[in-house]
């Protein structure tokens, strides 16, 4: 296999992955058929994402280490057994179970196809080419995404575990793809000292010594938490204004795919707007999103979470393109698993506290409390991330490589 039909090949993983049947009725199965409050809901969430932090950066080390077909397999497997799970979830401590193997399976994902792309291009001299190849790799996912939620709802009224037995099929194709991928000859990291010294260096070097890339993952990982509280609220809201269940799977599809748009043109707005001006548009995103959920309550206030979608689609090639520009030869997939680690870290601590305050407060005041806390978070992050691109003698636009 060529590296030319490996970049294919992670094309078609990308898509197939994030073709997640049962993700745009998930929430009301686990409210609905298991029993779920949302504060339960939020907190296996954050249990999710605890189970990723335990994997997270370990599983960048070793797909750095010991290749990334390897961490892709091994997420193939755990992902077949995670959803297979939920085809006997009758109870919190089962969905928990599942949950719990899927934050594995995540884990060994991340970082993993990103630093493969961008290895494989590197070895074919287009490294410059990154930020293209990636928005196509998240346009495709979110398309992936969409496909699989255009019937969910219709699939779930069916047959409520029948987006369930579609997804582990689907994950027994994603590991016959893993094993088809070839590892590019790379250039590793000098090795000096232990395993745990390296692996310290790397985190010292993204979060302390490298100021540039500490900016990027912080923005990168704020704006993330931003889009990402509106996942597991977005349905029982649009449950609460009276949106059909039978819209459930198309509002999700186009959802995703106002998440792939806007990743396939990531770099040509970016290039139009320029990173500072494009930073600063994703922000005005997140607020202009999160007052329309908080200050609204008919049927179509769905359509403000499309706005926190566009700034998803936007932000992924271009935060990406810094962070793999300022990242070390030998460290990709580590960087990459330290901003999914941060990430997971966030939403863990804050993630029960959204929860409770929509079972507390309603949702239209949870949306209005986490569009503030955001904006303060934002404000600063985003001044931060501008800051450390002043001085740079080629602006991060998507196509340039730092000088």
């Amino acid at each position: 296999m060529t590296l030319s039909r490996n970049i294919r090949a992670l094309y078609a993983f990308s898509f197939l992955k994030m073709t997640l049947f049962p993700m745009a009725i998930i929430t009301l199965f686990w409210k609905d058929h298991i029993g779920l409050s949302l504060t339960e809901i939020l907190f296996i969430q954050g249990l999710f994402s605890l189970a990723t932090l335990l994997f997270e950066y370990p599983s960048g080390y070793l797909s750095d280490l010991l290749g990334y077909k390897l961490c892709l397999n091994m997420a193939a497997v755990l992902g077949i057994i995670g959803w297979g799970f939920y085809l006997r979830a009758d109870s919190f401590g089962t969905v928990l179970l599942a949950e719990l193997i899927l934050g594995a399976s995540f884990a060994f994902i991340s970082g993993s196809d990103s630093a493969l792309l961008y290895e494989t291009l590197d070895s074919e001299n287009r490294a410059h080419l990154y930020s293209q190849f990636e928005g196509r790799m998240l346009g495709l996912a979110q398309t992936g995404e969409a496909v699989g939620a255009l019937f969910a709802g219709t699939l779930y009224a069916f047959l409520p575990l029948l987006p369930f037995i579609i997804q582990v099929a689907i994950w027994v194709l994603i590991l016959l793809l893993t094993f088809s991928l070839r590892e590019p000859q790379r250039a590793h990291a000098p090795h000096g000292g232990s395993h745990l010294s390296q692996a310290w260096g790397t985190i010292r070097h993204a979060l302390k010594e490298n100021r540039r890339l500490r900016a990027a993952l912080l923005f990168s990982v704020f704006l993330g938490l931003a889009s990402f509280y509106p996942v597991w609220l977005i349905q029982p809201f649009m449950q609460e204004t009276g949106v059909p269940l039978t819209w459930f799977g198309p509002i999700w599809a186009g959802a995703n795919l106002t998440v792939a748009i806007f990743s396939w043109l990531s770099h040509r707005v970016a290039f139009v707007l320029g990173t500072r001006m494009m930073a600063i548009t994703l922000v005005g995103l997140v607020l202009a999103g999160y007052l329309g959920l908080a200050l609204t309550a008919a049927s179509l206030s769905f359509l403000f979470y499309y706005l926190l979608t566009a700034m998803r689609g936007l932000q992924g090639p271009m935060l990406k393109n810094c962070i793999q520009q300022q990242s070390r030869t030998g460290t990709r997939a580590s960087i990459m698993s330290i901003k999914s680690f941060l990430f997971r870290f966030f939403f863990f601590c804050t993630g029960p506290l959204a929860g409770m305050a929509a079972d507390r407060w309603g949702l239209n005041t949870a949306f209005l409390f986490l569009g503030i806390v955001m904006i303060l978070v934002l404000v600063p992050a985003v001044i931060i991330f501008i800051h450390s691109i002043t001085n740079e003698p080629a602006e991060l636009t998507p196509g340039k490589e730092p000088s």
